[in-house]
C-alpha cells in the first residue's frame, strides 16, 4: 500500500478499529476514511452502497462488528447473528463491486468447534459442533470467512480473513453487562477497591449514578462489593489474550505483505481454510488471570467463582504456526498489557 492510498477502516472507534487507525497513522498513511455508526449504518444495504459509490476506497479493514462476552452473546442471540451478517454481506459485496484492491476481514477464534483439538488449527474449522453460548456470532463469522473465500475463487478478489484470539487494550468495552472477561475483571475489581477504600464519590462518577446506594444496588447484580468480586464459572478454563495494538500491527503486516495466493490450502482438491489465526499461542486460566488483575488493581478482597454460571469452552488457545511462517509475532506479553490497560482505564474514565 502506498502511503496516500485510500483506506476505509470500518469500525474505527472500537477496540480493533481504533488500534488499526493508530497504527496506520504511525506508519505514515494519510488518507484514512472513517465513519461513525450514526454517519453510516453498515447493516443498511443502501447506505453502504452509497458510501462506496461516493468514496471508492482502495483498501478496506472490516473491523466493524457486534461483539460481547458470554452474557451478551447468550442474551442477544438474534442481534449478534443479524447485525454481523448484514455488516459483512454489505461491506464485502460492495468491496467486490467497487474493485477494492484488498480487504481484510476480522473474525474470531470462536468459529472453531467446541471440542476441537487444542491448540486450534485453521484446519479444524467446520469439523464439529460450536459452543452454544456464542453460536450465532460464530456462525456469522464463519459466513464471513466463506464469503471472502468464495469471492476470491469466483471473482479473483484479494480478500483475507484473520481470526484473532481474545483481545484487550485501549478503547475496550468496559460495560459490566456486555464486556469480555478481561475488561470486566478490571472494572469490577477497580470498583470493589474504591468501595473498600470508601471512595464513594469516585464510584458514583464511574457508574454515572446519583447516589452510593444506587451504585451498590447496581453492583450487587454483578457480584461486586467492597469485600468480594464474583467471577462466572469455575475459573478453570484457559484462554489466550492478545494486546489490541499487536493485532493492529499484524493486520497491517498482512494487508501489505500477504495475498490470497499465499494462504491457499487445498484439501483433497478443495480450497478451504484460507483464514489466518492471530494470537500469542500462550494460554492462562481465568483464575490465574483474575489473580493478575487483582494484584495490578490492588484489590484486597476475595474472588468468588460462581460455578452455577457457564464456563464456556474449557480450553482455548490458537495454533499460530501459519502466521509465524508468514513472518509476524506478537510483542506485548500479558502482564505488561494488563498494566497498560488498567492505566488507560484510570486515565479515561
Amino acid at each position: 500500500m502506498i502511503r496516500s492510498a485510500k483506506i476505509f477502516v470500518a469500525g474505527h472507534s472500537g477496540l480493533v478499529g481504533s488500534a488499526i487507525v493508530k497504527n496506520l497513522e504511525q506508519k505514515g498513511f494519510t488518507n484514512i476514511i472513517t465513519r461513525t455508526h450514526n454517519e453510516l449504518d453498515l447493516t443498511n444495504q443502501f447506505e453502504t452502497a452509497s458510501f462506496f459509490n461516493k468514496e471508492k476506497p482502495e483498501y478496506v479493514f472490516l473491523a466493524a462488528a457486534k461483539v460481547g462476552g458470554i452474557m451478551a452473546n447468550n442474551t442477544y442471540r438474534a442481534d449478534f447473528i443479524y447485525d454481523n451478517l448484514m455488516i459483512q454481506n454489505n461491506v464485502i459485496h460492495e468491496s467486490y463491486r467497487h474493485n477494492v484492491k484488498k480487504l481484510l476481514f476480522l473474525g474470531s477464534t470462536c468459529i472453531y468447534p467446541k471440542n476441537a483439538e487444542q491448540p486450534l488449527k485453521e484446519d479444524s474449522l467446520l469439523t464439529g459442533e460450536l459452543e452454544y453460548t456464542n453460536e450465532p456470532y460464530a456462525i456469522a463469522k464463519i459466513a464471513g470467512i466463506k464469503m471472502c473465500e468464495s469471492y476470491n475463487l469466483q471473482y479473483g478478489t484479494d480478500f483475507i480473513s484473520v481470526m484473532p484470539t481474545n483481545l484487550y487494550g485501549p478503547n475496550d468495552n468496559f460495560d459490566l453487562e456486555k464486556s469480555h472477561v478481561l475488561p470486566a475483571l478490571i472494572r469490577k475489581m477497580h470498583l470493589a477497591k474504591l468501595l473498600s477504600e470508601k471512595k464513594e464519590t469516585e464510584v458514583i462518577k464511574d457508574l454515572d449514578v446519583e447516589s452510593i446506594e444506587q451504585a451498590k444496588s447496581y453492583l450487587r447484580k454483578f457480584g461486586v462489593s467492597e469485600n468480594s468480586v464474583e467471577i462466572w464459572g469455575s475459573g478453570k478454563p484457559t484462554r489466550e489474550f492478545l494486546w489490541s495494538e499487536d493485532l493492529a500491527d499484524a493486520c497491517i503486516y498482512i494487508m501489505e505483505k500477504i495475498h490470497f495466493n499465499n494462504v491457499i490450502n487445498e484439501v483433497e482438491g478443495d480450497i478451504k481454510n484460507t483464514h489466518i489465526n492471530i494470537g500469542t499461542g500462550k494460554e492462562i486460566s481465568i483464575k490465574e488471570l483474575a489473580e493478575i488483575v487483582k494484584r495490578e488493581v490492588g484489590f484486597k478482597g476475595e474472588l468468588q467463582f460462581n460455578i452455577s454460571k457457564p464456563d464456556g469452552t474449557m480450553r482455548k488457545v490458537t495454533d499460530v504456526h501459519k502466521l509465524t511462517k508468514l513472518g509476524w509475532k506478537h510483542k506485548v506479553e500479558l502482564e505488561e498489557g494488563i498494566h497498560r490497560m488498567y492505566n488507560w482505564y484510570i486515565n479515561n474514565n
